[in-house]
C-alpha cells in the first residue's frame, strides 16, 4: 500500500487533488474564454497598459478606468487583482475582464503581472507583488485614484498572494501599514507544504523552509484587515481545508474573515464571478470598498 506523504494522501492522490485542469473537463475552454473576454474588455475600457512597477520585465500592470464617476466626489477607490496559474502560468492579459466587476461602480481596477517561476524564486515573486501595491499607492493620484482606498483580490495562486500581502510589514516598502484596506482570496493556497510534496514542485522547487515562510497559515497578519475567503462548492477537499485552516488561524489572531462557499462553482468557474458587477462575489468585494 502506498505510503502517505501528506495527511492521508499518497503522492498519486495528492497530485490528483491539486491537478485542477484534470479535475475540470472544460478547464482549457474556460481559460480560453477568459482570454477572449479580457481582449474585449481591453477594447472597450479606457486603460493604461503595461505600466512598469519594477525593473524586471515581469513587473508590469494594467490599470482600467471607471466607467462612472466615483461616488462622493472623492478620488476613485482602487481594486488590485492578482492572477493565478500555480505561480508558473498565465498572464494579467488573461484577466482584464475582472475590471467589469468594478468599473461600473466608479472604481479603478489594476491587474498585475509578476515574474513566473522557475525564472524567479517564490520569495522574489512575493516581493514583486508587494512592490506592485506600493507602486500603486504612490501613483494612484495620477489616475484620479485614492491611495487610501486600495483593496485587493486574487485567484488560486493569486489568492495565496493576497494573504501574503496581508502579512506584510509595509513600512519596509515606504507605504502606510494599512495600505491595503481589505482583501478577497479566491480558491487560494495558504499552506504550501502539500504543494512542495506534489507534482507542482517538479517546477517550483520549494524547500521546506521556503514553503513554510511563504505559507500564510503559519504567518501573522500585519493588521486585522477584513478578508473574504471564497471557494467553490465543487472544488476538492484540499481547497476547502486550505480555506478553513486559514480562516481558523487568522480568526484566532483577530482578523475578521467571511468564508464564501459558492455552490456549484469549480476552481475555474468561480473566477467568472468577476465578469459581472452583480454577482455575489463581486458585490461582496464592492461592499469591502464601500460601494455596494
Amino acid at each position: 500500500m502506498p505510503k502517505p506523504v501528506f495527511l492521508h494522501y499518497d503522492r498519486e492522490a495528492l497530485d490528483r487533488e491539486y491537478n485542477n485542469r484534470a479535475k475540470v473537463p472544460n478547464a482549457l475552454e474556460m481559460l480560453d474564454g477568459f482570454a477572449r473576454e479580457s481582449a474585449e474588455a481591453r477594447a472597450v475600457l479606457l486603460s493604461r497598459l503595461d505600466l512598469a512597477y519594477g525593473a524586471h520585465p515581469g513587473e508590469r500592470l494594467d490599470a482600467f478606468a471607471p466607467t462612472t464617476p466615483p461616488p462622493g466626489g472623492r478620488g476613485a477607490p482602487i481594486h488590485l487583482f492578482i492572477h493565478g496559474g500555480y505561480w508558473q502560468w498565465l498572464d494579467k492579459s488573461d484577466f482584464s475582464f475582472v475590471a467589469r466587476a468594478f468599473a461600473p461602480t466608479g472604481a479603478i481596477t489594476v491587474v498585475i503581472n509578476y515574474a513566473l517561476m522557475p525564472a524567479v524564486s517564490m520569495d522574489e515573486l512575493v516581493r514583486q507583488c508587494r512592490a506592485a501595491v506600493a507602486w500603486v499607492h504612490r501613483h494612484a493620484s495620477e489616475w484620479g485614484g485614492d491611495p487610501a482606498r486600495i483593496t485587493i483580490s486574487g485567484h488560486s495562486a493569486g489568492g495565496h498572494l493576497v494573504a501574503m500581502l496581508l502579512a506584510t510589514e509595509w513600512t519596509t516598502f515606504g507605504v502606510p501599514d494599512d495600505v491595503v484596506k481589505a482583501g478577497c482570496a479566491i480558491s487560494g493556497l495558504y499552506d504550501l507544504e502539500p504543494i512542495r510534496l506534489c507534482y507542482l514542485n517538479d517546477v517550483l522547487a520549494l524547500t521546506p523552509e521556503v514553503a513554510r515562510r511563504n505559507s500564510p497559515v503559519h504567518l501573522a497578519p500585519a493588521l486585522p484587515t477584513p478578508l473574504i475567503l471564497a471557494v467553490g462548492g465543487a472544488e476538492g477537499a484540499e481547497y476547502h481545508r486550505q480555506t478553513d485552516d486559514l480562516a481558523a488561524a487568522w480568526r484566532a489572531q483577530g482578523v475578521p474573515i467571511e468564508v464564501m462557499d459558492l455552490a456549484g462553482h469549480d476552481h475555474f468557474s468561480i473566477v467568472a464571478e468577476m465578469e459581472s458587477p452583480f454577482s455575489p462575489l463581486a458585490r461582496a468585494i464592492q461592499g469591502q470598498m464601500g460601494l455596494a
